[in-house]
Protein backbone atom coordinates (compact mmCIF):
# COMPACT_ATOMS: atom_id res chain seq x y z
CA UNK A 1 0.00 0.00 0.00
CA UNK A 2 3.11 2.22 0.82
CA UNK A 3 4.81 1.57 -2.53
CA UNK A 4 1.03 2.47 -4.23
CA UNK A 5 0.76 5.32 -2.25
CA UNK A 6 4.36 6.95 -3.08
CA UNK A 7 3.58 6.01 -6.98
CA UNK A 8 0.81 7.76 -7.03
CA UNK A 9 2.40 11.26 -5.40
CA UNK A 10 5.53 10.23 -7.51
CA UNK A 11 3.06 10.59 -10.51
CA UNK A 12 1.07 13.69 -9.45
CA UNK A 13 4.53 15.27 -9.59
CA UNK A 14 5.65 14.65 -12.93
CA UNK A 15 2.40 15.53 -13.71
CA UNK A 16 2.41 18.80 -12.09
CA UNK A 17 5.74 19.39 -13.46
CA UNK A 18 5.12 18.48 -16.91
CA UNK A 19 1.71 21.14 -16.29
CA UNK A 20 4.09 23.88 -15.24
CA UNK A 21 6.64 23.39 -17.99
CA UNK A 22 4.25 23.85 -20.71
CA UNK A 23 2.88 26.49 -19.65
CA UNK A 24 6.28 28.39 -18.70
CA UNK A 25 7.34 27.62 -22.12
CA UNK A 26 4.68 28.81 -23.51
CA UNK A 27 3.76 32.25 -21.84
CA UNK A 28 8.22 32.26 -21.88
CA UNK A 29 8.12 32.08 -25.92
CA UNK A 30 4.81 34.46 -26.10
CA UNK A 31 6.93 36.71 -24.78
CA UNK A 32 9.89 36.67 -26.96
CA UNK A 33 7.68 36.95 -29.79
CA UNK A 34 7.70 41.13 -28.66
CA UNK A 35 10.35 41.37 -26.51
CA UNK A 36 13.81 40.80 -27.41
CA UNK A 37 15.44 37.70 -26.06
CA UNK A 38 17.94 39.57 -23.46
CA UNK A 39 20.56 36.84 -22.95
CA UNK A 40 20.88 33.84 -24.28
CA UNK A 41 22.65 30.57 -22.53
CA UNK A 42 25.76 30.25 -25.15
CA UNK A 43 26.27 34.21 -24.40
CA UNK A 44 26.01 33.61 -20.56
CA UNK A 45 28.96 30.58 -21.39
CA UNK A 46 30.88 32.09 -23.92
CA UNK A 47 30.76 35.17 -20.92
CA UNK A 48 32.20 32.84 -18.07
CA UNK A 49 34.92 31.58 -20.53
CA UNK A 50 36.08 35.36 -21.04
CA UNK A 51 35.05 36.12 -24.46
CA UNK A 52 32.29 38.98 -23.48
CA UNK A 53 29.31 40.03 -24.90
CA UNK A 54 28.84 42.16 -28.10
CA UNK A 55 25.29 42.49 -29.46
CA UNK A 56 23.04 45.33 -30.77
CA UNK A 57 19.32 44.07 -31.73
CA UNK A 58 17.89 45.46 -34.71
CA UNK A 59 14.73 44.88 -36.29
CA UNK A 60 14.31 42.87 -39.55
CA UNK A 61 12.92 45.77 -41.30
CA UNK A 62 15.82 47.98 -40.58
CA UNK A 63 18.13 45.26 -41.58
CA UNK A 64 19.51 45.09 -45.31
CA UNK A 65 17.25 42.58 -46.92
CA UNK A 66 20.63 41.02 -47.97
CA UNK A 67 21.03 39.20 -44.69
CA UNK A 68 17.82 37.03 -44.20
CA UNK A 69 17.92 36.28 -48.02
CA UNK A 70 21.25 35.12 -47.09
CA UNK A 71 20.51 33.09 -44.14
CA UNK A 72 18.09 31.64 -45.92
CA UNK A 73 20.45 30.63 -49.00
CA UNK A 74 23.03 29.76 -46.70
CA UNK A 75 20.99 27.55 -44.35
CA UNK A 76 17.44 26.50 -45.12
CA UNK A 77 15.92 26.98 -48.41
CA UNK A 78 12.79 25.88 -47.29
CA UNK A 79 12.21 28.07 -44.38
CA UNK A 80 9.35 29.95 -45.73
CA UNK A 81 7.81 26.25 -46.90
CA UNK A 82 8.38 23.85 -43.87
CA UNK A 83 6.52 24.23 -40.34
CA UNK A 84 9.89 23.82 -38.03
CA UNK A 85 11.46 20.86 -39.25
CA UNK A 86 12.60 20.00 -43.29
CA UNK A 87 12.67 16.29 -43.22
CA UNK A 88 13.68 15.93 -46.80
CA UNK A 89 17.15 17.70 -45.70
CA UNK A 90 17.18 15.84 -42.64
CA UNK A 91 17.15 12.76 -44.51
CA UNK A 92 20.05 14.20 -46.87
CA UNK A 93 22.33 15.16 -44.01
CA UNK A 94 21.82 11.62 -42.36
CA UNK A 95 22.40 9.64 -45.98
CA UNK A 96 25.34 12.49 -46.42
CA UNK A 97 26.88 10.96 -43.29
CA UNK A 98 26.29 7.83 -43.42
CA UNK A 99 28.08 7.67 -46.51
CA UNK A 100 31.34 9.81 -45.38
CA UNK A 101 31.12 13.19 -46.06
CA UNK A 102 33.59 14.68 -44.74
CA UNK A 103 31.70 17.77 -43.75
CA UNK A 104 28.86 16.30 -41.22
CA UNK A 105 25.86 17.89 -41.67
CA UNK A 106 22.69 18.09 -39.53
CA UNK A 107 19.95 19.25 -41.44
CA UNK A 108 18.89 21.89 -38.57
CA UNK A 109 16.06 24.76 -39.80
CA UNK A 110 16.25 28.38 -38.96
CA UNK A 111 12.92 27.38 -37.04
CA UNK A 112 15.41 24.88 -35.08
CA UNK A 113 18.48 26.88 -34.56
CA UNK A 114 16.38 29.70 -33.29
CA UNK A 115 14.79 27.54 -30.45
CA UNK A 116 18.64 26.05 -29.38
CA UNK A 117 19.40 29.54 -29.66
CA UNK A 118 16.95 31.34 -27.62
CA UNK A 119 15.57 28.85 -25.24
CA UNK A 120 18.48 26.16 -25.00
CA UNK A 121 22.26 25.24 -24.56
CA UNK A 122 24.41 23.89 -27.88
CA UNK A 123 25.31 20.38 -26.36
CA UNK A 124 23.39 18.15 -24.74
CA UNK A 125 22.40 15.09 -27.39
CA UNK A 126 18.84 13.81 -27.32
CA UNK A 127 17.64 15.06 -24.35
CA UNK A 128 18.39 18.80 -26.11
CA UNK A 129 17.04 17.58 -29.14
CA UNK A 130 13.96 16.70 -27.72
CA UNK A 131 13.74 20.26 -25.53
CA UNK A 132 14.19 21.62 -29.44
CA UNK A 133 11.59 19.72 -30.81
CA UNK A 134 9.23 21.00 -28.42
CA UNK A 135 10.28 24.97 -28.48
CA UNK A 136 10.80 24.45 -32.13
CA UNK A 137 6.82 23.51 -32.82
CA UNK A 138 6.07 26.33 -30.44
CA UNK A 139 7.63 28.99 -31.82
CA UNK A 140 6.05 28.14 -35.17
CA UNK A 141 2.48 28.05 -33.98
CA UNK A 142 2.93 31.16 -32.02
CA UNK A 143 5.24 33.71 -33.95
CA UNK A 144 5.29 34.82 -37.61
CA UNK A 145 8.13 33.30 -40.19
CA UNK A 146 9.77 37.25 -39.70
CA UNK A 147 9.89 36.89 -36.22
CA UNK A 148 11.82 33.52 -36.27
CA UNK A 149 13.92 34.83 -39.11
CA UNK A 150 14.44 38.35 -36.67
CA UNK A 151 15.27 36.58 -33.51
CA UNK A 152 17.91 34.11 -35.18
CA UNK A 153 19.57 37.34 -36.73
CA UNK A 154 20.38 39.18 -33.82
CA UNK A 155 21.19 35.95 -31.49
CA UNK A 156 22.76 34.21 -33.43
CA UNK A 157 26.83 33.71 -33.54
CA UNK A 158 28.90 35.90 -35.34
CA UNK A 159 31.93 35.48 -34.17
CA UNK A 160 33.78 35.04 -31.23
CA UNK A 161 31.39 36.80 -28.35
CA UNK A 162 29.87 38.68 -31.32
CA UNK A 163 25.94 37.72 -31.60
CA UNK A 164 23.69 38.77 -34.43
CA UNK A 165 23.87 40.36 -38.02
CA UNK A 166 24.32 43.73 -36.90
CA UNK A 167 27.07 43.66 -34.40
CA UNK A 168 28.88 41.18 -36.75
CA UNK A 169 28.75 43.45 -39.92
CA UNK A 170 30.19 46.45 -37.31
CA UNK A 171 33.18 44.00 -36.01
CA UNK A 172 34.04 42.87 -39.47
CA UNK A 173 32.66 45.97 -42.23
CA UNK A 174 32.74 49.01 -39.77
CA UNK A 175 28.86 50.00 -40.57
CA UNK A 176 25.43 48.51 -39.04
CA UNK A 177 23.64 45.39 -40.91
CA UNK A 178 21.35 47.96 -42.40
CA UNK A 179 23.94 48.87 -45.03
CA UNK A 180 25.36 44.97 -45.76
CA UNK A 181 26.25 44.40 -49.38
CA UNK A 182 25.36 40.96 -50.93
CA UNK A 183 28.69 40.24 -50.69
CA UNK A 184 28.83 41.00 -47.12
CA UNK A 185 25.77 39.20 -45.62
CA UNK A 186 27.02 36.17 -47.71
CA UNK A 187 30.17 36.03 -45.81
CA UNK A 188 27.81 36.80 -42.53
CA UNK A 189 25.89 33.53 -43.48
CA UNK A 190 29.20 31.15 -43.98
CA UNK A 191 30.62 32.26 -40.58
CA UNK A 192 27.92 31.16 -38.77
CA UNK A 193 28.36 27.45 -39.19
CA UNK A 194 31.51 27.72 -37.26
CA UNK A 195 31.61 31.54 -35.84
CA UNK A 196 35.12 30.60 -33.61
CA UNK A 197 36.72 29.15 -36.18
CA UNK A 198 35.58 32.05 -39.30
CA UNK A 199 36.36 35.54 -40.09
CA UNK A 200 34.24 37.62 -42.48
CA UNK A 201 36.62 40.17 -42.88
CA UNK A 202 39.22 38.32 -45.64
CA UNK A 203 37.97 34.67 -45.65
CA UNK A 204 39.74 32.10 -47.39
CA UNK A 205 39.78 28.62 -48.67
CA UNK A 206 36.37 26.89 -47.94
CA UNK A 207 34.92 30.31 -46.00
CA UNK A 208 35.97 31.66 -49.29
CA UNK A 209 34.30 29.51 -51.20
CA UNK A 210 30.97 29.03 -49.27
CA UNK A 211 30.40 33.06 -49.27
CA UNK A 212 31.13 32.78 -52.72
CA UNK A 213 28.01 29.90 -53.41
CA UNK A 214 25.87 32.12 -50.80
CA UNK A 215 25.87 34.65 -53.04
CA UNK A 216 24.97 33.44 -56.10
CA UNK A 217 22.15 31.36 -54.43
CA UNK A 218 20.75 34.67 -52.85
CA UNK A 219 19.35 35.25 -56.55
CA UNK A 220 17.63 31.62 -56.95
CA UNK A 221 15.93 32.10 -53.41
CA UNK A 222 14.68 35.73 -54.99
CA UNK A 223 13.99 34.53 -58.35
CA UNK A 224 11.95 31.23 -57.00
CA UNK A 225 9.84 33.78 -53.65
CA UNK A 226 12.07 31.08 -51.32
CA UNK A 227 11.75 34.44 -49.03
CA UNK A 228 8.29 35.06 -49.87
CA UNK A 229 7.57 34.86 -46.14
CA UNK A 230 9.23 38.07 -44.71
CA UNK A 231 7.81 40.40 -47.21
Amino acid sequence: MARESFARRALRWIVRALIIFVIGSVIWVGIYRFVPPPVTTTMIVNAFDGRGIAKDWMSIDTMSPNMPLAAIAAEDGNFCSHHGFDFKAIQKAMESNFQGDRRIRGGSTISQQTAKNAFLWQNGGYVRKAFEAWFTVLIELLWPKKRIMEVYLNIAETGIGTYGANAGAMRYFHHDASRLSRAEAARIAAVLPLPKKREAISPTGFTRRYGDRIARRMGQVQRYGQDGCLK
